[in-house]
């Protein structure tokens, strides 16, 4: 019922989220790495982050889900230092 505004499974327009790629932020700093997320509208969290960490110098290893990887705005990405 298009005169009703309604959508499938009563989904609002604003509630759709958008699909995007994963970046590759392995060999950055956590600091870089979190700007290039952020330019995404990707949220980030560090593996076993230890207290006092120094985000300037900390360089990513690794990262879950991997570069190319399509997935929605808004999710979290694992860090591993």
């Amino acid at each position: 019922m298009p005169y009703l505004e309604l959508t499938k499974d009563n989904e609002k327009e604003e509630d759709k989220k958008k699909q995007v790629e994963v970046p590759n932020v392995e060999g950055m700093t956590v600091a870089e790495a979190a700007k290039v997320l952020k330019e995404v509208n990707l949220d980030y969290q560090i593996e076993n982050e230890p207290e006092g960490l120094d985000k300037t110098t900390a360089i990513v290893k690794e990262q879950l889900p991997k570069k190319g990887i399509t997935i929605y705005e808004g999710t979290k990405i694992l860090l591993k230092i």
